[in-house]
C-alpha cells in the first residue's frame, strides 16, 4: 500500500485544481493507497524566507506538520496552476520555508556538491495552463516545471518526477474538463 501526499498549491478552493486533486485521490484510494493532503493555502505560516539561509527562522506548527507528512509519504503529488510562467506565490513560499538545508538537502562542507535527503520518493506534478502544454514547453521553456521538478524535487533526491499538463483551462468546456478529471483519476489508480 503506497503512502501518497497530495499537495495542492492553488489558493482558491473553487478552482479546477481542487477537482483534479480530488479525482487523483479517488483513483488512488480505490487501489488501497494511504492518502494525506496538504492544502498550502490552509496552512498558517509566513511564506517569506526572511533571512535566506543565513539565519534559521523557526518553523510554524503547520509547517512542521507538513514536513512530517512529506517525510511519511513515498509519492508526492503536486497540483498547481501556472501563473506568469511560475508557481503561485503561496506555493513558492511553502517550498522556500520548508525545503531547507538539513531537511530536504544538505550542503557538503567545502564542496560544490550536496546530499539529497529525499531519496526514495517519487512525484507527479499536475499543472494547469491557459495555453497548450506544447506552447508552454517550446516557447517558454516550462519554467514552473523546471523550478519544481529539477531545481527542487530532483535536487533533493525525488525521482522519478513525472508531469501532466492540463490546458487550455480558461477556454475549456465541460466535456474537456471531465476528460481531464478522468485522466487525473487514472493517474491516481496507477499511483504515478
Amino acid at each position: 500500500m503506497k503512502k501518497i501526499v497530495i499537495i495542492n498549491g492553488h489558493p482558491n478552493r473553487e478552482s479546477f485544481n481542487f477537482g483534479l486533486a480530488k479525482a487523483y485521490k479517488e483513483g488512488a484510494m480505490a487501489t488501497g493507497a494511504e492518502i494525506k493532503e496538504l492544502i498550502i493555502a490552509d496552512l498558517k505560516f509566513n511564506p517569506n524566507l526572511e533571512f535566506g539561509y543565513q539565519k534559521r527562522t523557526e518553523l510554524e506548527p503547520d509547517l512542521l506538520a507538513a514536513w512530517e507528512t512529506i517525510q511519511w509519504a513515498e509519492h508526492l503529488v503536486w497540483v498547481h496552476p501556472v501563473w506568469w510562467g511560475g508557481l503561485p506565490a503561496i506555493m513558492k513560499g511553502f517550498i522556500d520555508r520548508l525545503f531547507l538545508p538539513g531537511f530536504a538537502f544538505q550542503y557538503r562542507e567545502k564542496s560544490l556538491f550536496w546530499d539529497k535527503l529525499l531519496k526514495g520518493k517519487s512525484a507527479r506534478i499536475i499543472t494547469t495552463l491557459d495555453q497548450p502544454g506544447w506552447i508552454y514547453r517550446l516557447l517558454f521553456g516550462r519554467p514552473s516545471v523546471n523550478q519544481l521538478k529539477k531545481s527542487t524535487l530532483q535536487y533533493c533526491g525525488v525521482n522519478p518526477v513525472n508531469v501532466t499538463y492540463v490546458g487550455i483551462v480558461r477556454t475549456s468546456n465541460a466535456k474537456k474538463r471531465d476528460n481531464w478529471l478522468k485522466k487525473a483519476k487514472r493517474l491516481g489508480e496507477r499511483q504515478k
